[in-house]
């Protein structure tokens, strides 16, 4: 009985070891058991600088114009507009120039394209495209990305009515209708227009006259037309005012300027003569401006069908989108005889332009 158990017992210890060994191996041969991991530490999430809310523009537009720009900015995106309003867009651009080592603004606007195009060309200017850009005629559009067209507008002749109609109609001088009338010696002294160096519209206006009469004839014309200029003011928009306020009877300047005076009671009104010229409205992002993203923010917003109709029904401009209505008292853009006007040209010519007009003229 004593043997029968030990065999038994024997039995069940060798069970029990197969058993164990078993468990313990597999075809690669032992395994060792890994040591524990320790435990995994997350960081603690860094602060993540809060969002700029603030954009510095350089302007070269109306003071109403970027006070109500800056305030609908303000309701549609929460961030506030810090504006320098300049006389003109040469103005804007020279300062940008000035401050190339450290930008003091985010962006520029107002102003026509020919401006833009050497800022560009120095390496002043953040390219972006906005993608509301896509929505509009490729001419809007700078197809290097540097500037943004987003308004459009046509010179036109400012004519004070009253002082007319006293001194020259009696004379038999009918209504200047073209940009020759202007060169009658009756409006010696009486007729005043803006400066090519500082005033986009100043500029355009002697590259129409280029484009339209040709280099030679052109200049012949500016000499002549210089006789009765008066002076030339810093922006264009000084010859409406002094128009309108009687100290000259006729002037050039953008016609939506005008019709906007005219509405607010002036006795001026506006002539679009044949053969006149018309300028992009642009806007450029200032590269190395300390707030980039608001600048890039800022024309996709001016690009928007309502900040379209919202600038038409402000300045009377045209605006770049073909599903925002002309401007009220504003003549229909097709029925605008435009010269031939090369902008890429006026561009390129643009500095030897402004010499030879100040070395022609004599005046600054």
């Amino acid at each position: 009985m004593l043997k029968k158990w030990i065999g038994v017992l024997t039995a069940f210890t060798l069970v029990s070891v197969v058993t164990l060994t078993g468990c313990g191996t597999n075809s690669a041969g032992p395994t060792t058991a890994s040591a524990p991991k320790p435990a995994e530490t997350k960081e603690a999430p860094k602060d993540t600088p809060a969002a700029s809310k603030k954009l510095t523009v350089y302007a070269a537009l109306n003071e109403d114009d970027i006070v109500q720009i800056q305030k609908k900015f303000k309701e549609d995106t929460g961030i506030e507009i810090e504006y320098l309003r300049l006389s003109g867009a040469g103005e804007a651009s020279t300062r940008i120039q000035a401050e190339k080592a450290s930008p003091k603004a985010d962006i520029f606007v107002g102003g026509s394209v020919e401006f833009y195009e050497p800022l560009a060309s120095q390496g002043l200017l953040e390219k972006y495209s906005s993608p509301n850009a896509k929505e509009l005629d490729a001419q809007f559009n700078d197809p290097k990305g540097f500037w943004q067209g987003w308004y459009m507008g046509v010179l036109g002749i400012v004519l004070n009515k009253d002082r007319f109609k006293k001194e020259l109609e009696p004379k038999g001088i009918k209504e200047p209708k073209t940009w020759d009338d202007l060169l009658d010696p009756a409006y010696k002294g009486l007729f005043i227009t803006s400066n090519p160096a500082t005033a986009g519209g100043g500029y355009i206006f002697v590259a129409d006259q280029l484009f339209r009469l040709g280099e030679d004839k052109g200049w012949d014309y500016l000499k002549k037309l210089n006789d009765n200029v008066h002076h030339y003011t810093p922006a264009a928009g000084d010859g409406i005012n002094l128009t309108a306020t009687g100290e000259f009877v006729a002037g050039m300047s953008w016609a939506h300027d005008i019709v906007k005076s005219a509405k607010q009671g002036y006795p001026i009104q506006v002539i679009v003569p044949e053969q006149t010229a018309f300028e992009i409205g642009g806007v450029g992002v200032v590269k190395g401006g300390a707030n980039t993203d608001n600048a890039k923010k800022f024309v996709d917003w001016l690009l928007t069908k309502p900040v379209g109709e919202m600038n038409t029904k402000l300045s009377n401009r045209y605006s770049v989108r073909k599903d925002v209505a002309p401007p009220e008292g504003m003549i229909k853009i097709e029925d605008v005889k435009l010269v031939k006007y090369d902008r890429e040209k006026a561009s390129q010519m643009k500095a030897d332009v402004v010499k030879k007009f100040t070395e022609v003229t004599g005046k600054k």
